[in-house]
């Protein structure tokens, strides 16, 4: 055999043992928030609404499924992630939630930055599961403000504390919880924007 050769071959499978030795990418599992399932309602509002994409923390702001095990020390669940990061998640779940009751009557969000009479803004405080004796609970938290478009001044604001025990440990029924949570700031947000905002429109 050349030198050549012998060169070339002793490469080769230096080659295939040090592809052998690099690390595999993780595969993910991508997470969306359960559907929700709100009753719908006659149209009975002549405003519009934007929902803005709430501010957060750099931590929220992130795909990362955010939990505080035992100890106190923020973590997140291997090998998943959300679909969006969480003030995406949130953002959504509300323009849904609006949408699905009807009552309003044009509801868009920041993406499109389409004009509206009020906008819905506010900070996601909290979006993480956290352990009680032993259980996973989802906690939301939710500075809300509703905010007159053009001159920004803020007409009402409210915090929204909800939270949701999971059924066992595991990252599906931990997901569960997080919709089941969704769901329920998502209606306690609904009627307040919407009694809100009938006070300010009126004369």
């Amino acid at each position: 055999m050349s030198r050549f050769r012998l060169f070339a071959t002793l490469l080769l499978l230096g080659s295939l043992a040090a592809c052998s030795v690099l690390p595999k990418s993780q595969v993910l599992s991508t997470y969306r928030l359960p559907a929700s399932n709100l009753p719908s309602h006659a149209a009975s509002a002549n405003w519009t609404l934007r929902v803005n994409t709430p501010f957060s923390s750099q931590l929220l702001d992130s795909t990362r499924i955010a939990v505080v095990p035992p100890g106190g020390q923020i973590s997140a669940y291997q090998g998943v992630r959300w679909s969006d990061p969480a003030p995406m998640l949130l953002r959504d779940r509300l323009i849904d939630a609006f949408l699905d009751d009807g009552r309003l009557k044009a509801v868009s969000s920041d993406e499109s930055r389409l004009q509206a009479d009020l906008e819905l803004d506010g900070d996601l405080r909290s979006f993480h599961s956290e352990y009680q004796n032993g259980q996973p609970v989802t906690r939301i938290r939710f500075e809300a403000r509703l905010v007159q478009s053009g001159s920004r001044r803020i007409l009402a604001s409210h915090r929204f504390n909800v939270s949701q025990a999971a059924n066992d440990t595991s990252v599906p029924a931990v997901v569960s919880a997080f919709g089941q949570a969704g769901d329920q700031l998502a209606r306690e947000v609904l009627e307040w924007t919407l009694s809100q905002g009938k006070a300010a429109r009126q004369p």
